[in-house]
Order: C-alpha cells, then sequence, then structure tokens
C-alpha cells in the first residue's frame, strides 16, 4: 500500500514527447521504409525520374538517389539517417545512392516481423553485422581486377564501367559517346585527387552530341579629404599606380592575362595594344585548373614576377560555343586538367547530365585506383544472398533466421530491376535463383537482362561496376539498419518559452525606428564600400 501511494518522479520538462518501446522502433521502421518507397522506382537503365518543385519555384528532374534524397527535406528523425547514407555514397564513391537506400529499407523491412514477435534488436543487430562481414568478403573474393593492362585495354573498361553508371541516368541513351568521354577527362588529370581539375561548363543550345573535352587548359583602403583640391593629387596618383602596374604586367613578358576582378576599358586597350590577351572576371576554379595545366602560378600582386611563375602553352585560341566564348590553352606542358562542354535543350537536362557525368567520374576513378570490378544487373547480389543463404543452414539457433532474412533483402536489387522495366518480377528471380544454385559456380555473373526480360551473363554484356562501389554501399546500408534498429526512444524537447520570449523582443526592436534607422545604415555603408571595390577594380 506504501508503495502504491509514493508521489510521482518528472524527470523531463512539462510537454516534452516520449515515444518508446517495440511501437517506437517499429515506427522508425516504417518511416524509413516510406523513404525506401521515394526513390524506389528510380533504379536502374529503365528507372523513372522524380520532378521536384521547391518553395522558390526552383525545379528539378532528377533520378540520382543523392540529389532527391537532398531535395526531399526529411524531418523525421529516424529517416534522416537514409539522407545520410546516401550523401557518404555520393561523397565517397559516387554512385549507388539508390541502391544503399534501397538495401537499407529493405534490411529493416525484413527485421520488422522479427521485431514484432518479441525477437530482441541486439540479436538481429549482431546476426546483420556477421551477413555484412560475409558478403564483403564474398565480393573481394568474385571481383575481377583490371591490373597489369595496357592503357587501352583498361580505357575499354574503364569505359564499361562508366557506361553501367551512365545507363540509368537521364543521357543514357548516347552513354558510349559520354563514357568515352569521362575516361578521357580522368585518365588526363592522372592520379590527382582533386575533382575540381576536371571542369564542366554548361551552354545551352545544340545536342548532347555537340559536347566535347577539352584537355588542359589586396585590402580595400578609405581615404578622406579635407581640402577639396588635394583631390586632383589623388586622382593623379592612382592613375600612375595603375599605369606602373600595367607597365609590370607587360614588362613580365606575359601574353595572357587573367584576372578573378573585372579587368576595365582602360587595361584591356592598353594590353591590346601591346598584343597582349586579357579576361577578368575569370572564377577562382578556372583559374587554379589553368595555373595547372600550364604550369603557372597565380599571383597575388604585379611587383617581382619572374619567368617562374609565367605559364606556357602551344596554343592560345578564343572558340564560340552557343552564345558562350571560350579560351582554349592546347598543348600544355603539365595537362593534368580537362574541361567537359555540356550542350542540350533545357537547363534542367543540362544540370541533370552533369549530376549524372559526376557519379561516372566518380565510378572511373574509383575503379581506376581499386582495379576492380563486379558483375552488376543484380548478379553480385544474387551471388551473395545464394551464399549467404548455404551458410545459414550451418548456423544453429535463430541467427539462421536473421541472416536468411538478410540474404532475402539483397534480391531487392534485380527485383526492382525488373519492376522498373516492366517486367515479371518472380519469373526472372527463379531464373536467377536457379542459374546461381548450379554447382559449378558457372552462373555466378549471371544477373537481369534489361532488353530482353531474361537473364543474362552481366559480366561478357560488359554490365561491371567497381566493387568498392557494392562493398561500400552494403557496408553503410547494414550500419544504418543497425543504427535505427539500436534506438528504443525518442525525446523531442519543448521548445524553450525564454527562447521564443527573446526571438520576440527581438523582433519587435527591429520593427523599431531605431532599430530601422540602425540596419539602414548598416546597409548604405556596405554599399559605399562595395562601389568602391567596383570603382577601383574596373580603372584595372
Amino acid at each position: 500500500m506504501a508503495a502504491m501511494l509514493q508521489p510521482q518522479i518528472i524527470l523531463l520538462k512539462e510537454g516534452t514527447d516520449t515515444s518508446q518501446g517495440k511501437a517506437q522502433l517499429v515506427s522508425n521502421i516504417n518511416a524509413c521504409t516510406v523513404v525506401a518507397d521515394v526513390v524506389r522506382t528510380t533504379l536502374g537503365p529503365r528507372g523513372m525520374d522524380k520532378l521536384i518543385h521547391d518553395d522558390k519555384g526552383n525545379v528539378t528532374i532528377s533520378n540520382d538517389g543523392a540529389t532527391i534524397m537532398k531535395l526531399l527535406d526529411i524531418v523525421h528523425p529516424a529517416s534522416k539517417i537514409l539522407v545520410d547514407i546516401a550523401k557518404s555514397q555520393d561523397s565517397e564513391v559516387g554512385d549507388g545512392t539508390t541502391t544503399v537506400v534501397l538495401l537499407a529499407g529493405e534490411f529493416l523491412k525484413e527485421a520488422k516481423p522479427f521485431i514484432e514477435d518479441g525477437v530482441h534488436p541486439q540479436s538481429l543487430i549482431r546476426s546483420y553485422r556477421t551477413a555484412s562481414s560475409l558478403a564483403i568478403e564474398k565480393i573481394k573474393e568474385l571481383a575481377v581486377s583490371i591490373e597489369g593492362k595496357s592503357l587501352h585495354e583498361k580505357k575499354d573498361l574503364l569505359a564499361k564501367c562508366a557506361a553501367t553508371t551512365l545507363s540509368s541516368k537521364l543521357i543514357g541513351g548516347e552513354k558510349e559517346f559520354f563514357a568515352s568521354m569521362v575516361v578521357d577527362a580522368v585518365i588526363a588529370i592522372g592520379y590527382e585527387d582533386r575533382l575540381n581539375m576536371i571542369g564542366i561548363k554548361k551552354v545551352p543550345g545544340g545536342n548532347m552530341r555537340d559536347s566535347f573535352l577539352l584537355k588542359s587548359e589586396k585590402e580595400n583602403a578609405e581615404i578622406r579629404l579635407s581640402d577639396p583640391s588635394q583631390y586632383q593629387s589623388i586622382v593623379d596618383a592612382e592613375w600612375n599606380i595603375i599605369y606602373d602596374k600595367l607597365d609590370k604586367c607587360v614588362q613580365s613578358g606575359a601574353k595572357v592575362v587573367l584576372s578573378r576582378l573585372a579587368i576595365g576599358d582602360l587595361a584591356t586597350q592598353y594590353f591590346a595594344d601591346r598584343d597582349i590577351f586579357c579576361a577578368g572576371r575569370v572564377t577562382e576554379e578556372d583559374l587554379q585548373r589553368v595555373a595547372a595545366a600550364t604550369g603557372g602560378t597565380v599571383q597575388t600582386s604585379v611587383n617581382n614576377v619572374i619567368d617562374g611563375v609565367l605559364g606556357t602553352c602551344e596554343l592560345f585560341e578564343e572558340k564560340q560555343v552557343g552564345n558562350e566564348r571560350f579560351n582554349i590553352f592546347s598543348g600544355c606542358p603539365s595537362s593534368l586538367t580537362a574541361t567537359i562542354v555540356l550542350r542540350g535543350g533545357a537547363d534542367q537536362f543540362i544540370e541533370e547530365a552533369e549530376r549524372s557525368l559526376h557519379d561516372a567520374i566518380m565510378i572511373v576513378r574509383r575503379a581506376l585506383k581499386n582495379s576492380t570490378v563486379v558483375a552488376g544487373g543484380g548478379a553480385i547480389d544474387m551471388e551473395i544472398s545464394r551464399y549467404l543463404r548455404q551458410h545459414a543452414r550451418t548456423i544453429a539457433g535463430k541467427s539462421q533466421l536473421f541472416i536468411n532474412a538478410y540474404a532475402k533483402a539483397l534480391e531487392v536489387i534485380p527485383r526492382q530491376l525488373c519492376d522498373n522495366a516492366g517486367f515479371d518480377a518472380t519469373d526472372v528471380l527463379n531464373k536467377l535463383r536457379q542459374k546461381h544454385a548450379l554447382p559449378s559456380g558457372e552462373g555466378a555473373p549471371y544477373g537481369v537482362d534489361i532488353n530482353t526480360g531474361g537473364i543474362a551473363d552481366s559480366i561478357a554484356n560488359f554490365v561491371w561496376e567497381p566493387a568498392v562501389v557494392k562493398i561500400n554501399a552494403i557496408n553503410a546500408a547494414t550500419e544504418a539498419a543497425c543504427l535505427v534498429l539500436s534506438v528504443d526512444e525518442t525525446v523531442q524537447n519543448p521548445k524553450s518559452e525564454s527562447a521564443q520570449g527573446e526571438a520576440a523582443a527581438s523582433a519587435m526592436g527591429g520593427r523599431g525606428r531605431g532599430g530601422a534607422a540602425f540596419r539602414g545604415r548598416g546597409r548604405v555603408a556596405h554599399c559605399i564600400s562595395a562601389s568602391c571595390r567596383l570603382l577601383k577594380a574596373a580603372y584595372f
């Protein structure tokens, strides 16, 4: 009786929302499954595109998993984990973003019945991690190395990897054209780790085949005058400084001058009279790329410009592409740079083409560094699934069921490839299971044939992908699923009343006359400073 009369102990602030137990875990699994369903139809060469329209009026058409996940603006705390793994997959290997989200969602979907039946989440987590380790070992065993081949053979193999990536993109109809372009660009920069050494320029107009590859390529001061008569002496001094800078540029022996700031009419005419080409408002990225290609060094001052900081090239020309003019540097001594000029009709199309080429570039770079590829088209997923089912039979206890569930989840990739192409997924998966179950192991490279609706040897059909993509996808998806399964309580703190009061007070202060006048002065001062900088930049 005394125990029943004990007062209730309150640990959390009033209004705090808490959800815990099995119901909360199932709710998190359902939320992640819904997110996976959003990108499910974008997988594979026959995947559909998503049109995303934001509150600012921007329209994005894409089937790239990472791009879609970024633009969805997901608010559910557990579902944000899938957004994070899509971003990490994109930054790490560049492709497989839809795959990693699908796998994580399917792992959780297969775990849901066990959670509802009362299985402890840690048992599932332990088995999932064991299955992940076995799967990664099997991928490494099945991977085919492209090391030790000639440059021509290696370029062909890398082009096949790039074509596999581009086949699921909006520019999949011209995948061979862009695949060879991507391989040439990646090989041009060698083992340079900086991805910004490959530039992508977008020029609306023309068609896709008009795209082409190009290989190589002080603080402000304020002066206040008390005597107006001093103004002319200040202006004369400024002109002398400008002419002095221009003379030093000419004396350095340079024939091409590029500047991040604007170059005014005076400087342009001065250089033109002395047979020197100049261009202003060059982006920092382009400036660094030109410096790397020509062997030059970006200078912050025109003083003491020596021959060692000047770059060289065999030919410099200006080329008109659409409505844009490009300055092209050819025959550069250290041509560890490349620029791809994209042509196309709609702006949204060119934007998606740029994202597609980014994925292909990342894939080729990874394949070049890791030098191992596996069969695509769901072949590697079916083989790992078969291997894990076979391994599960050697395990006693509940872990056998959990590893079987993991193996079944891996079949989501070939199943979704069939569904997105309009094929009978049940029929195709039965054929794949039969082929992969052959004791000789000859069925290991067989995957979905998108063209016929049957099955085919993915290695023989050149449907390849770097092994690192699949390894990273399985590892990230398993960790994400285990992370969601390990959460048994969600606590949402209420908004602080004091914080709301302070925000309201600051808003009221901002609407007052004093606040508005203060902010107005700040804007005027900023505009004056900006105008001075523009004026000074225009003179040079």
